[in-house]
């Protein structure tokens, strides 16, 4: 059984879903794939379903019914994954901002010792290509507020490029993330150290999608600075049991 699986949400990634199939089954290490398409009208979940029998038992296709948020598509991706007992849970986006051959190296520092790793952008200097400038401080100064409010010293909070151990989501109450947008990963990355969970960031450069439409919104930001005051505070009152 392999022991790895990518999970991959899209919505209307009709551009780029083939080509980031093709490059993430041609790594080295036998990387399983999961796409999670909620309803994408553009026929993401078409060429998927097209291309699942050249890779037989490595391919797999989750289509839900319209645009139901990036935490539940991730959730319902780790339930999955547990499931079916996969050592090393990644996360992913489709517009190949993350590069694929990092998953490497995000593996590589969970068997070293670390439990989650994180694709960092901010871990050693800033390493954002193609973005306006506007949205990299936005981005930065996110992550400064988070930890601030927090207390956490990761330095790419927001960081959506991730290997998780599945020992993490198996402790974590996967039920009790409650958010859906730029908040989930923050959310996610906080629960797991409050657990007393080891997470490392790995400098990654993070390239800009060249084809394809960002999901970014104005409403996904305003989440993710407004819920990390709930979520601490939620916190306060809440038990972490420690792994």
């Amino acid at each position: 059984m392999p022991d790895s699986i990518v999970i991959i949400p899209t919505y209307n990634e009709k551009e780029n879903i083939e080509r980031m199939i093709h490059k993430v089954m041609s790594l080295p290490h036998d990387f399983h794939l999961l796409i999670i398409d909620d309803g994408s009208p553009d026929g993401t979940g078409n060429i998927v379903k097209r291309l699942q029998p050249d890779y037989p038992q490595k391919l797999f296709l989750v289509e839900r019914s319209g645009k139901l948020g990036l935490g539940t598509a991730y959730i319902h991706g780790f339930k999955w994954a547990i499931e079916r007992h996969y050592d090393f849970i990644f996360e992913m986006d489709a517009d190949f901002s993350h590069n694929p051959d990092d998953l490497l190296r995000l593996r590589q520092a969970c068997i070293d010792g670390a439990d989650a790793s994180i694709g960092s952008r901010y871990i050693k200097g800033v390493n954002v290509v193609n973005w306006p400038m506007s949205r990299v401080l936005m981005s930065y100064f996110a992550s400064v507020y988070v930890r601030f409010i927090t207390g956490i010293t990761t330095q790419d909070s927001t960081a959506g490029f991730m290997c998780y151990k599945r020992k993490v989501l198996e402790t974590i109450n996967l039920d009790k993330i409650k958010f859906v947008g730029y908040a989930f990963q923050i959310e996610m990355k906080y629960t797991s150290i409050k657990h007393g969970f080891l997470v490392k960031e790995i400098p990654i450069i993070f390239t800009d999608r060249t084809v394809g439409t960002s999901k970014m919104s104005k409403g996904i930001f305003k989440e993710a600075i407004f819920g990390v005051i709930q979520m601490k505070i939620n916190s306060i009152f809440r038990k972490y049991p420690e792994r």
